[in-house]
């Protein structure tokens, strides 16, 4: 009888540990990136064709991130066992089969469980999610085999702690840079090396020809196509991928230059320019900003001083946007800036930096610093200095964890 109960009890203690450390984690790392987040339940909304809730995408990103950390939190804690591995479960029966939805229709690339930290396919998403809720129907029927790590008095408190330190976390992060930065932008990333793949690693492509031959097509090769054959009719050329390889980090970089011509008073889109901008070998100041409609303009005082400073300089300055050649007209005539435009992709732009407006600063192609508007600096020399971004990294998650664990500590030496 004992032997049976260590077993159940090590299994409980098991799933609490695996659904609990993955509440955690995956509330963790969206947390760190909400707008990331908000971006992919808008495509998630595009494919639905309820683009009209946007506007509730980022309070919903919120309210996601910081109900999975904290009850992935409470879990481990064995914080209010039964209402949290009910909510728990209740979680994973609608996210298992959306999530089958997600990998048999293929919406969209990956399903963001994990925000940028960790892709995964949708199909390792769904089989992830079938172990997840296996080990959260296990806690709900056994639930009072979990172990609380505080007693009743002080169990309130340190809930509270979890869901405000979840709150403030993801908040914080919606108004300012993700602390850590997980995409290929990120501080320290060379930019074309993120753009380039080893050929032979790279998508096998096939390029075949359709004739007709008294009224019946067929398909043909390079090698066996009847090209010096008259009996056979050119009906068409295709593509076809043969063998999906290895995809770059960074897809969609390109930039083309807008240019105001003064013989009709016109804003135009120019020559690519992505080579020049990323081999230049100074100093090269990029202000992003995927549409000017909605480009928060407070700190653009903080963008001229830098223009200035680079012009002096002699450092390119450009302002990349996905909004078109006459609204780039209509926003200039009205703020005089004097900047140089150039146009990207919106998604690029959005994986650029969450800000909008944000400024990146670059040097042949390498990321040396970001900055959201509100935080960008004073245009001095100081501004170009190189930082160490995996130190800052381990930095900052050294404090996230003393910010989290302290007070939970201090809490469990008032229980005793």
């Amino acid at each position: 009888m004992e032997r049976k109960f260590n077993i159940e009890k090590f299994l409980i203690e098991l799933s609490r540990v695996i659904v609990g450390v993955t509440f955690l984690f995956s509330g963790f790392v969206k947390a760190i990136d909400p707008l990331g987040f908000t971006y992919k339940i808008q495509d998630y909304l595009i494919n639905l064709n309820l683009v009209e809730l946007f506007q509730f995408a980022l309070p919903l990103a919120v309210i996601l991130v910081v109900a999975e950390f904290a009850l992935g939190a409470l879990l481990l804690l064995g914080l209010y066992r039964k209402p949290v591995t009910i909510l728990v479960a209740l979680m994973m029966i609608f996210f298992t089969p959306f999530t089958f939805w997600v990998a048999l229709t293929n919406p969209v690339e990956d399903c963001g469980c994990f925000g940028d930290a960790l892709v995964i396919s949708n199909w390792q998403t769904f089989y992830k999610n079938l172990i997840i809720v296996t080990g959260a129907i296990v806690l709900v029927i056994k639930w009072k085999l979990v172990t609380p790590l505080f007693s009743k008095r002080i169990t309130p408190f340190a809930a509270l702690f979890v869901a405000l330190f979840g709150l403030l976390f993801a908040l914080h992060n919606v108004y300012n840079l993700p602390v850590i930065d997980f995409r290929p932008y990120k501080k320290g990333a060379n930019i074309p090396e993120q753009m380039y793949i080893d050929p032979e690693k790279a998508d096998v492509m096939e390029t075949v020809f359709i004739y007709s031959k008294d009224g019946v097509e067929e398909v043909f090769t390079e090698e066996n196509y009847p090209w010096n054959d008259s009996t056979w009719t050119f009906v068409d050329m295709e593509t076809r991928l043969v063998q999906e390889g290895v995809k770059p980090a960074i897809e969609d970089f390109a930039l083309g230059s807008i240019y105001f011509d003064e013989t009709d008073g016109s804003w135009n889109i120019g020559g690519d320019i992505t080579d020049l901008v990323l081999s230049d070998t100074s100093y090269t100041f990029l202000m992003v900003s995927y549409s000017l409609d909605e480009m928060n303009v407070k700190h653009l005082d903080k963008f001229k001083k830098v223009n200035r400073f680079a012009v002096d300089k002699g450092y390119p300055f450009y302002l990349l946007t996905a909004s078109s050649e006459s609204t780039v007209g209509e926003w200039e005539s009205i703020h005089k800036t004097g900047f140089q435009f150039s146009h990207a992709d919106e998604r690029a732009l959005k994986t650029m930096t969450r800000a909008n407006p944000g400024l990146i600063l670059i040097k042949e192609g390498n990321v040396i610093n970001k900055w959201n508007d509100s935080k960008v600096p004073e245009p001095t020399s100081e501004i170009l200095l190189i930082t160490n971004p995996k130190r800052d990294n381990v930095v900052k998650l050294l404090l996230i964890a003393f910010l989290f664990f302290v007070p939970l500590l201090l809490l469990k030496k008032i229980d005793r």
